[in-house]
């Protein structure tokens, strides 16, 4: 069974059990996957829809962050619902250590010395991080590891 198939089965269930949330939720991410496929004139793989529902968690962490700013607490607590619904259908997110080890393994692959050299060990590692990590998160690390390498003067 395909990743879309899998949203939509489980969209029916929800209904079926009159699960708001749930039903919402789904509804938001099939809306997403189905305009991609639209855009692409072809069903997507399961990596594409990965890639779609990683797009829509952001746009809700956006959310979050703009209503937590605004004081709406009830609005922020469905979103956060929402967020945690998609979540459940991505891979298993990465651990920090595990990411800091994917990030170590980057720099010393691309040569990188620098915060300048970042643009290349993110080309390097974002396809092994795709599903697993935010882009956010990702640049992060990378930063914080470039960072320390270049104070420290030298590679290691």
């Amino acid at each position: 069974m395909t990743l879309a198939q899998r949203l939509q089965d489980d969209l029916t269930r929800a209904i079926r059990e009159r699960d708001d949330l749930r039903r919402d939720s789904l509804r938001m991410a099939i809306a997403a996957v189905y305009n991609a496929q639209k855009g692409a004139r072809r069903d997507l793989s399961d990596d594409e829809v990965v890639s779609v529902l990683m797009g829509e968690i952001k746009a809700r962490r956006e959310t979050i962050e703009a209503l937590e700013g605004a004081g709406r607490a009830e609005a922020t607590t469905e979103e956060q619902g929402k967020l945690d619904v998609i979540s459940g259908y991505l891979p298993e997110q990465l651990s920090s250590d595990e990411l800091d080890t994917l990030v170590r393994t980057a720099i010393d692959e691309t040569g990188a010395a620098s915060p300048r050299d970042m643009g290349k060990v993110m080309a390097a590692l974002m396809p092994r991080v795709k599903g697993r990590a935010e882009g956010k998160q990702v640049s992060g690390a990378v930063a914080r590891e470039l960072a320390r390498r270049d104070l420290s003067g030298h590679g290691h």
